[in-house]
């Protein structure tokens, strides 16, 4: 049986972390990393039932590979959305089309969800005969120009029902696209797409579920996304360790946000809480290692302020208004 945590482990502590810091200031992530993920199986882990992680292994993996280098885990967490969408797909070309690829990583892909989660919706869909057509904006898509396909998602206008489609990451009329200057993560390519009269063929419709169907798949990709705060803030409590500095105390905390994300999950314990807990984590941990290193940390391109402004991003990556407004009551000590 394949040990995922630990084969994870030594893809980040040997062909991630080495580079995380010259990925991050050239805004460039080598091909050679999502090789190497492929070529270990972890672009089909969420296909392989009893032979894969089980939940808890799932999440150490992508702490750990967020900790080696987080603008490739990132880009390679976005993956697995297509993947899960495809698996459960009623269409059947579709997914022949693409399955056996997706899963040896021979085609990677990418999602864009948030153009539909927000109320209004940013991005409609309007039923044409043998398709949809897509206007409005999608904000966050991560991977252009790294992932081969995306999935699209967006709000029918007639009856709020949720389109999920599958199309070719590839400028086409239709579409504009800007590769956004995030503060972190950089080289995963984060991009806004805006959508004009984008055209989509029923043979590209992955599925259309109703708002309380998607409202349901949520609670599981907020609980994933969590992993990449509490990655930041393992791989800082590591550094700390490195320096001399007593982490007992961080430590203890780690484990217990795990368990607060985990326990939110099996729906005992609340979710924006859990997630406004890891990445409050990841700023403290990050600004002790920052302190603990002193003025190195002032000069770009080094460990510390390279995981000071990951933790930052992980306030707002990946989020919803709830968790937000959770992470500010926690910061201002509410």
């Amino acid at each position: 049986m394949t040990l995922w945590p630990e084969l994870a482990r030594e893809i980040a502590d040997s062909v991630l972390f080495p580079v995380a810091d010259s990925v991050d200031a050239d805004g460039e992530i080598p091909s050679s990393h999502f090789d190497a993920l492929a070529a270990e199986g972890f672009y089909g882990l969420a296909t392989l039932g009893d032979d894969g992680p089980s939940a808890a292994e799932l999440v150490e993996v992508v702490e750990t590979l967020c900790g080696g280098c987080l603008a490739t885990a990132f880009t390679w967490m976005q993956h697995h959305g297509v993947v899960g969408a495809l698996a459960s797909t009623a269409n059947d070309g579709l997914r022949k089309q693409y399955w056996d690829s997706l899963i040896t990583g021979a085609v990677s892909g990418g999602v864009a969800y948030a153009g539909a989660i927000p109320n209004p919706p940013l991005l409609w869909a309007r039923r044409i005969d043998n398709g949809y057509v897509l206007d409005g904006t999608a904000p966050f898509v991560t991977g252009w120009g790294i992932v081969d396909i995306l999935l699209v998602s967006a709000r029918d206008e007639f009856d709020n029902s949720i389109v999920h489609a599958v199309v070719p990451a590839t400028l086409a009329p239709g579409l504009t696209v800007e590769v956004l200057p995030l503060i972190a993560a950089r080289g995963s390519n984060t991009a806004r797409i805006v959508f004009d009269g984008f055209e989509i063929p029923d043979t590209d419709i992955a599925a259309v579920v109703d708002d309380e169907q998607f409202q349901s798949t949520q609670l599981p990709g907020l609980w994933f996304n969590g992993a990449m705060a509490m990655g930041v803030a393992r791989r800082a409590i590591t550094e700390l360790h490195d320096l001399g500095v007593d982490v007992d105390t961080f430590t203890e905390q780690a484990a217990a946000t795990r368990r607060h994300l985990d326990l939110a999950l099996a729906d005992r314990a609340d979710m924006s809480a859990a997630r406004a807990a890891a990445s409050e984590l990841a700023v403290r941990v990050a600004a002790a290692l920052v302190t603990a290193t002193g003025s190195r940390s002032l000069v770009g391109s080094n460990t510390a302020e390279r995981l000071m402004r990951e933790a930052t991003f992980t306030l707002v990556a990946a989020t919803r208004p709830t968790i937000k407004t959770s992470l500010v009551e926690r910061l201002v000590g509410g």
